[in-house]
């Protein structure tokens, strides 16, 4: 069972999510409620500001994609990407982990994991900065070597060649599609573990909140953020050959004397640490609670227009305890309908302000996975790993899908947590626990899998 601890915040943290959602009900039915442009966030979060220095190992920088909405993401760039790893690296802590899972990735079997998972604590170092005259951040901790007056946080155009090619994580918040960001305090913990423990770039999307935004706005977003890093893959190679043809003595265009490709507002649309480090090609998707809804959803989008969207290939996805419901319920919804942190009364008053009411139906498809008729079939679907926790009313349903990809041959392992509950890694409170940080671990050995440049075997 879950500690005192868990029980005591969840009854808590129930109380303010059903003020907070009873607000968003009432607010709703004002007009002026709705929002085009949309909101990200909520006063009530904690965010954690971007920060381009390696803190902690990671580097992080904020970015707004769209002009027409609040769309943004956040990018974590682990600072392993500056540096080549040796080859006699490549034999890992996690190996036997690795076999093991490796074993049972295509299995029908159920992982089970208790509440005493292996854990490595991440360390914190502090990096003392301080502002200079153009309000850049400066520390001693920085990887660029200089005088301590100039700007020290990550620039490509300042690394030294050694740079490597990451794969690319779209992760995707939970929060019940009316709360939580991208940017919030523990959000940004997640995905710099993600960014660590994996070797990967993460893009953490700041999909529009409902109800200013209903469905399928958040969908849309994530799409979008996959179809903009397709769009900066392409920008690079362009102004990779424009280089290319200035060293070789080719016509250059007057248009093409500046360094960058610049729009029509003279903003720069390369991003920098993009086209120095990442590898769209090797594309996993990554959503917690609702946000596994939405990864989902993007896996689907990404199969259905399949090439156009090239260089960019998703070829796995982590549905971690993923936000499915249906008008039939299953054993869990019925036994644990009040269970810890998000019970099913509340999640369905979550689905009203997120679903349009004339569209409102427990088996609309973006709420059940598994109603008739949807596209594309489920034997084109990536690999997918799936989270789900003991004590959480909607882990029979992620089960349920999970077991039908497997039935068309779909690498679709499911890994469930004892005495774990909804968000048990994710959530602040339970983040630092020793069965969330095991998580990260299980998650990153499965995603090595599919992300080795040696095809699929693990990385290390």
């Amino acid at each position: 069972m879950p500690s005192v601890g868990v029980k005591l915040y969840s009854v808590f943290f129930k109380f303010l999510l059903k003020h907070r959602l009873q607000n968003r009900i009432q607010s709703s039915g004002d007009e002026s409620s709705s929002d085009p442009f949309g909101v990200t966030t909520r006063p009530e979060e904690s965010v954690a500001a971007p920060n381009p220095l390696f803190t902690d190992g990671v580097a992080t920088k904020d970015i707004h994609i769209d002009p027409l909405t609040s769309l943004s993401v956040r990018i974590f760039l682990p600072e392993s990407a500056l540096t080549p790893v040796e080859p006699s690296t490549s034999a890992g802590v996690h190996s036997g982990k690795a076999r093991i899972l490796n074993n049972l990735a295509g299995s029908d079997l159920l992982i089970r994991r208790n509440s005493l998972g292996s854990s490595n604590s991440l360390l914190s170092h502090k990096v003392e900065s301080r502002r200079n005259s153009y309000g850049c951040t400066t520390g001693s901790s920085s990887p660029e070597a200089g005088s301590s007056d100039v700007y020290r946080g990550y620039s490509p155009s300042s690394s030294t060649g050694n740079s490597r090619k990451l794969p690319v994580m779209l992760q995707f918040h939970g929060g019940g599609w009316v709360s939580g960001s991208n940017d919030s305090v523990a959000n940004d913990l997640f995905c710099r573990r993600m960014a660590k423990h994996c070797d990967i770039i993460v893009l953490a999307v700041g999909y529009r909140l409902a109800p200013e935004n209903r469905y399928p706005a958040a969908y849309e977003d994530g799409f979008k953020v996959l179809k903009w890093l397709g769009k900066q893959a392409n920008l690079a190679e362009c102004n990779k050959s424009m280089g290319n043809s200035r060293r070789t003595g080719g016509e250059v265009k007057k248009s093409e004397v500046n360094k960058h490709i610049v729009d029509a507002f003279g903003a720069s649309l390369v991003e920098p640490w993009l086209a120095t480090h990442a590898d769209p090609a090797r594309c996993v998707l990554l959503g917690v609670s609702c946000g596994a809804n939405i990864a989902d959803y993007v896996a689907r989008k990404a199969i259905e227009v399949g090439q156009s969207l090239d260089p960019v290939k998703v070829v796995a996805q982590v549905l971690m305890y993923p936000f499915f419901i249906g008008s039939v319920p299953t054993q869990s919804e019925i036994k644990q309908a009040n269970s810890y942190f998000y019970d099913k009364p509340m999640c369905i008053l979550a689905w009203k302000l997120f679903l349009p009411e004339e569209e409102f139906s427990l088996d609309h498809p973006a709420a059940n996975p598994l109603v008739p008729g949807r596209s594309p079939p489920l034997k084109f679907m990536p690999p997918t790993l799936t989270i789900v926790a003991e004590h959480d009313w909607m882990r029979d349903r992620a089960i349920a899908y999970s077991e039908e990809l497997r039935k068309v041959n779909v690498d679709a392992p499911v890994l469930e947590y004892k005495d774990a509950v909804h968000e048990f890694a994710t959530l602040d409170m339970l983040l630092r626990t020793p069965q969330a940080q095991a998580c990260a671990e299980d998650i990153a050995i499965w995603v090595k899998k599919y992300i080795s440049l040696r095809g699929h075997e693990f990385s290390y």
